[in-house]
């Protein structure tokens, strides 16, 4: 007899194989793909250009200051701060200060149109804009943050163009490709999705994110080729003074890190109080805060001025950093930021880190290589809160594999004595202020429209 059962089986899998070809040829299959797929290369492409155009403008504000005297150094970043903030203000709004605030608040939006007010292609395009003339200005910026906002605008605006619904996994999905592809750190732009974008993070969005961060990887390793951030340092922790200075880089950095975020928190609740309303005291504060700035370069001899990359670089690779760096560093990087201009935090903390880290060393009588980057760990998970991040973001960009632990120890003692000195993560108590402006936007308009005379 023949395998009836059998010749059932063949039947039925024919038509499940065609509708399964019919599916995976289909053109709404592959169209949210496609588009996707584009979007986070063109995150991986703008977050290049937006590298070099970012060390363009500090080396022209570096031959700026070479030609210039003290006096017209005290004129200049007063004068930038405020143009920047009149511009972001009347042209560019919700493009200030680090831009991460901004893309954790559209997660928490329901409305597309209020996330729209945060991430539009317009305000990224703000964002480049007013970070390279910050740059210019000799701010204390670096571009890290500012190109998460605009990678999560970018795949926003590509998802939306696709047809995509994931709104959140999208935001989060530029925004991993964004610090991916800014640090040339894959790792790390996959634990800030993860740690620091989305603390209630949804395990259906990890192939939106691992994807966005593959290709935007690929389109910046094609055009910059494969390097660590900071160069490379080889130096281990190897004996017990080493230890301590694990425990001490940890400790202080942790301090220091709270100290910056807690103030800044402090600083910006009041500016914020006085300036509600008054466009023109918000501009007045960028111009004081640019002064600070200014001072500050003076009297550091202009170490003080933009990322610190170049400081930060020359520590990991062993040059001792004058112990006052760090303090004049983190003076202006606070003044920069509590002045709301668009730019990030991300290098100029990385290099007070780097400045204290060596400073510690020489008090311990240890090379600066090492002690920088332990320095960096405990204080940017200080900042940020963020120990995985910090740690993972900090090998991948000196390219020490050998202190995995050590700087795992150092980032881990930074956040807790960050947790004990100061409880509020900085990005996410920003956020808030976010949230509540747009919820208070979306009442007025529905007081206006609902007040209209219906015709």
């Amino acid at each position: 007899m023949p395998n009836l059962a059998g010749t059932r089986s063949r039947i039925r899998r024919v038509p499940m194989l065609r509708r399964s070809r019919a599916v995976w040829m289909s053109k709404r299959v592959w169209r949210p793909r496609l588009v996707f797929w584009l979007g986070a290369l063109a995150v991986g492409l703008v977050s290049v250009a937006f590298a070099e155009m970012a060390d363009w403008a500090q080396r022209m504000f570096e031959a700026m200051a070479s030609h210039l005297g003290p006096a017209a150094l005290l004129v200049v970043p007063p004068a930038g701060f405020a143009l920047s903030s009149y511009l972001a203000l009347r042209f560019f709004p919700n493009s200030g200060g680090s831009g991460i605030p901004q893309a954790i608040a559209a997660r928490h939006l329901e409305s597309d149109a209020d996330r729209g007010l945060l991430l539009s292609l317009r305000t990224a395009m703000g964002k480049i804009f007013l970070t390279l003339l910050g740059l210019l200005s000799g701010a204390s910026i670096g571009r890290e943050g500012p190109t998460v906002q605009v990678g999560a605008a970018i795949m926003l605006a590509t998802g939306r163009l696709g047809g995509m619904a994931h709104a959140r996994g999208l935001i989060l999905a530029g925004s991993a490709a964004g610090i991916a592809a800014a640090f040339n750190t894959p790792l790390a732009g996959i634990v800030f999705a993860i740690e620091e974008m989305g603390r209630a993070y949804e395990a259906r969005t990890n192939g939106l994110v691992l994807s966005a961060v593959v290709l935007a990887g690929l389109a910046s390793l094609a055009l910059t080729g494969n390097y660590t951030y900071f160069g490379r340092t080889d130096a281990d922790v190897v004996t017990a003074s080493g230890w301590l200075l694990v425990v001490a880089c940890g400790v202080l950095g942790g301090a220091f890190g709270a100290m910056f975020s807690g103030g800044a928190l402090a600083i910006m609740r009041r500016v914020r109080r006085w300036t509600k309303g008054a466009p023109a005291r918000i501009v007045a504060v960028a111009a004081l805060c640019g002064l600070v700035v200014a001072l500050a370069g003076l009297l550091s001899g202009g170490t003080t001025y933009g990322t610190g990359y170049e400081q930060a670089r020359s520590a990991i690779e062993g040059t001792a950093l004058s112990p006052f760096f760090f303090l004049a560093k983190f003076v202006a990087g606070l003044a920069s930021m509590v002045s709301g201009i668009p730019g990030g935090i991300f290098a100029p903390s990385l290099a007070v880190g780097a400045g204290l880290g060596s400073t510690i060393g020489l008090a311990f009588g240890l090379g600066s290589g090492l002690a920088a980057t332990l320095g960096m760990a405990g204080y940017f998970a200080g900042v940020v809160q963020a120990p995985m991040t910090a740690f993972v973001i900090i090998l991948e960009m000196t390219g020490n594999a050998g202190n995995v632990v050590p700087v795992m120890l150092a980032s881990l003692l930074g956040f807790g004595t960050a947790r004990l000195v100061s409880g509020a993560p900085l990005y996410h108590s920003l956020s808030r202020n976010f949230v509540a402006d747009i919820l208070r936007h979306r009442r007025l308009m529905e007081q206006k429209g609902s007040a209209e005379p219906k015709g």
